[in-house]
């Protein structure tokens, strides 16, 4: 079913190009990974393409799209149309029937698309690198439709998950040494790395093997695409990225986060317009803001799929409670902090400590079960971004000009908070102590990196590095940036001039 086909307005100041060229994209059907192709189909809108995003029947089911969009929805089906993910009994069987069901799906969908829109045929997919039997399928089934692999994280994460797919890399083991004994990582472009610093999957390979193997396998095929497309720019990742560009037709093509906050070509792009969670909060949060002094707010979240530990939970409450104490700040500073934290369920409510939420609420604090991000980051009050590290988030702190302080969990958030911390100097990173059992960032860790990015010269000068990096994503994907030539470079190649 069609949801929205409306053609596009843009402000893009390059002309749009009069063609018959229609990308179809294909997301893996989570938040993080549509927001990013979302994103992407409207900077080829802005550019005369016909963009088409699919998302799964219950996605389609289950969320208010923007009847204004540019971007036509259309739906496949992943076996699991009344109740999503999480009908599925474990993760290793919703992303088998999500490759069974989605490749039949999509199948008809690109038939039923060829038929029934004659000047508009499809001729590529864009499909979620974490999807790779989107390729397979339409390499062997439907002959001239050009195929580009859409990374969704970070170019050194993917240079990593590259070396152990192809053998490359083996899996590091954690020693129970000193962190200055433990064995460095090196892969060309990419800083060296100790283990902890490497996607969790690594350090830890029994936590969640489906993933593990879902990450790895971006590039079982990846030979067979004719793009690579990373959601990154080339200035952000430049060595890295010019080493993958040796190997495979790479191109970055980020960051994809909407106009209004760099380039401000694409007319009404303020928001990612399809969003999983009601933002129940969002004039309440702002209203709240409004209320409070520059640099003063540690806004605190941990993305769509992070799940705290109640022992972590606890420690970073404590930490948020001592830093928002004024009887705690050092003698010659005077400022008071506040902290807004986003805490999406119930189960995550429940783990906070006994009254801690409304003893703090009391105290001129804000918990929200959800938050409009880009409005937040880029408020005057903020301080400082408390943030799991997860890519799309990173990449708007980075956009906008934020400072952070990561408490990694998971997957590629390690190695991001590496990013953030020593190569990019824009934050800090909550130090885990190895001989912890609990793994867990403790809370006089949290305070300490708090402190020292939202006082003293450090943070300073983390603050103009954000901004140094703001300043550079505007350029990438302005006219004539590193970004904008590479979209220009695939429409060009995807559309035939007569």
């Amino acid at each position: 079913m069609e949801i929205n086909t409306k053609e596009a307005k843009s402000s893009s100041s390059s002309s749009p190009k009069k063609t018959q060229g229609h990308v179809l994209l294909l997301p893996y059907p989570s938040q993080g990974h549509i927001n990013p192709m979302h994103q992407f189909a409207k900077r080829l809108v802005s550019k005369g393409l016909k963009a088409t995003l699919i998302v799964t029947t219950f996605i389609s089911k289950t969320t208010k799209l923007n009847p204004n969009s540019p971007i036509a929805v259309e739906t496949i089906s992943d076996g699991y149309d009344d109740t999503g993910f999480s009908g599925a009994d474990s993760i290793h069987n919703y992303l088998k029937n999500l490759e069974v069901i989605g490749s039949l799906s999509l199948a008809e969908l690109i038939k039923k698309l060829n038929n029934t829109n004659p000047h508009h045929p499809i001729n590529c997919l864009v499909y979620d690198a974490f999807l790779p039997w989107a390729l397979d399928l339409v390499v062997k089934s439907f002959e001239g439709i050009v195929t580009a692999s859409f990374f969704t994280q970070a170019c050194c994460v993917n240079s990593i998950y590259y070396h152990v797919q192809r053998g490359l890399l083996k899996f590091p083991t954690p020693h129970d040494d000193d962190d200055d004994d433990q064995p460095c990582v090196s892969v060309p472009g990419v800083p060296c790395l100790e283990p902890q610093d490497l996607p969790s999957f690594f350090y830890v390979p029994s936590e969640y093997p489906a993933y593990m193997e879902l990450l790895v396998n971006q590039f079982s095929n990846v030979d067979k695409a004719d793009w690579i497309l990373m959601n990154t720019f080339k200035e952000l990742e430049v060595e890295v990225v010019g080493w993958m560009e040796t190997i495979f037709p790479l191109r970055t093509i980020g960051p994809t986060i909407p106009s209004m906050y760099l380039d401000k070509r694409i007319e009404d792009d303020k928001e990612y317009d399809i969003n999983l969670y009601d933002v129940v909060d969002d004039a309440m949060c702002m209203n709240w803001l409004d209320q409070k002094p520059p640099g003063s707010v540690i806004y605190t979240s941990f993305g769509s799929m992070a799940n705290l530990s109640i022992e972590q939970t606890e420690e970073l409450s404590y930490a948020l409670k001592q830093i928002c104490n004024p009887k705690n700040n050092n003698n010659n500073n005077n400022n008071k902090y506040y902290f807004l934290w986003v805490v999406r369920t119930q189960s995550e409510q429940n783990k906070l400590p006994k009254d801690f939420q409304r003893e703090m609420s009391q105290n001129g604090n804000l918990f929200i079960k959800w938050s409009p991000q880009l409005k937040v980051l880029a408020h005057e009050a903020l301080g400082c971004f408390l943030t799991h590290c997860g890519w799309n988030s990173t990449l708007e702190a980075l956009c906008i000009g934020v400072p952070m302080v990561g408490v990694p969990q998971w997957t590629d958030q390690p190695m991001d908070a590496k990013l953030v911390e020593d190569y990019w100097r824009v934050g800090l990173r909550a130090r885990v102590d190895h001989h912890d059992e609990m793994r867990i960032s403790r809370r006089e860790e949290i305070e300490r990196c708090v402190r020292e990015v939202v006082e003293g010269e450090r943070g300073r000068e983390m603050k103009r590095e954000a901004l140094k990096w703001r300043s550079l994503a505007k350029e990438a994907v302005s006219v004539g940036g590193s970004t904008d030539r590479n979209i220009d470079e695939f429409i060009d190649k995807l559309v035939p001039h007569g």
